[in-house]
Formats: C-alpha cells, sequence, structure tokens
C-alpha cells in the first residue's frame, strides 16, 4: 500500500512539473488565435454555469417596455456594441481579435432565449479570460437591467428601437 501512495505521489508531482514546463517553456497557446488547450470549453463552461445557475437574479425588478428598451439601445450602443455588433453590421476590428469570439447578440437567437437573469449576471460581473468585463462599478442596477432586456427581447424590438441600433458605430 506504501508503495501505491508513493506512486500516486509522484505521478501527480510529474503533471504538476509538466504542466509548469509546458507553461514556462511558452507552449501554452496565449495568442487570440491560437486553438483552445483540450477541455477548456469544458471545463469554463461548467464553471460559468454553476455559477450563474447558483446566483443569476431569478426575476428583472423592472418589466420590458419600449422606454426600458431606447434606454437599453443607449447603453448598448455605447458599452457593448464595439465587441458584440449592430444589427446588419460588419464585427469591428475588437471583436474579431477577440478570443474567445464575442457572440453577435443581433444575428440567429443571441441571447433571447436565455434568462434575462443569466443575462444580467454575465452584464454585472463579466466573464474571466473572455474579454467580458463586469459593469458592476461602471453602469447603475437600472442600466444594466435596461441592456440585458433590450437584448433578451432582441427579436421583438419596437422598429424605432431597431432604428436607433441599426446607425452606424462611431469608433473613436
Amino acid at each position: 500500500m506504501k508503495q501505491f501512495i508513493l506512486g500516486f505521489i509522484a505521478a501527480l508531482a510529474l503533471l504538476a512539473v509538466g504542466g509548469l514546463a509546458f507553461v514556462g517553456l511558452g507552449l501554452a497557446p496565449v495568442a487570440t488565435a491560437s486553438a483552445p488547450l483540450p477541455f477548456e470549453k469544458l471545463i469554463t463552461g461548467i464553471a460559468l454555469n454553476a455559477r450563474v445557475s447558483k446566483e443569476a437574479p431569478k426575476s428583472s425588478p423592472m418589466q420590458p417596455s419600449d422606454e426600458v428598451y431606447t434606454a437599453g439601445a443607449g447603453v448598448y450602443r455605447t458599452n457593448c456594441a464595439v465587441c458584440h455588433g449592430l444589427p446588419g453590421q460588419d464585427q469591428t476590428a475588437i471583436a474579431k481579435g477577440e478570443f474567445p469570439k464575442p457572440p453577435q447578440l443581433f444575428k440567429g437567437k443571441g441571447v433571447s432565449d436565455d434568462p434575462p437573469g443569466e443575462t444580467y449576471w454575465k452584464v454585472a460581473n463579466g466573464i474571466r479570460l473572455t474579454g467580458m468585463p463586469g459593469f458592476d462599478g461602471s453602469l447603475t442596477t437600472d442600466q444594466m437591467w435596461q441592456v440585458t432586456l433590450l437584448v433578451a427581447n432582441s427579436d421583438k424590438l419596437p422598429a424605432t428601437v431597431q432604428t436607433t441600433l441599426q446607425q452606424p458605430l462611431q469608433l473613436q
């Protein structure tokens, strides 16, 4: 039994040294154009889903309305569009260079099929190692809910809000 335990500890130590050598020798993929590590998406996806399901709000403190969508469109254009895009427009150079690629929220389903609490959690907290910042310190709770409800209902926005979102983004 003693040999088994020593062999197990030696195997763990060898794995740790091998992992450190992989990173220390510059073999780990760190450029945004590099392929992900094996199981990277699986592991980070499991962790993100577990955390979001534990902490995300179960309901919104405000109801969707044209006023909420209009306010959310302003917040989105200022803080989100550079990465997540606008309807009918190409990705920005910033979005093209990110890894992982940010979802284009007005193409396909976007996040319209996600519970609003999940989207709110991601807006407020961000997602590590993705380029998605947390806005909890820079936007108000109302602004985060406005943009959440905007993208959660992106498939049923009024024409006035769609027109606002389709205006070209002015990057400086």
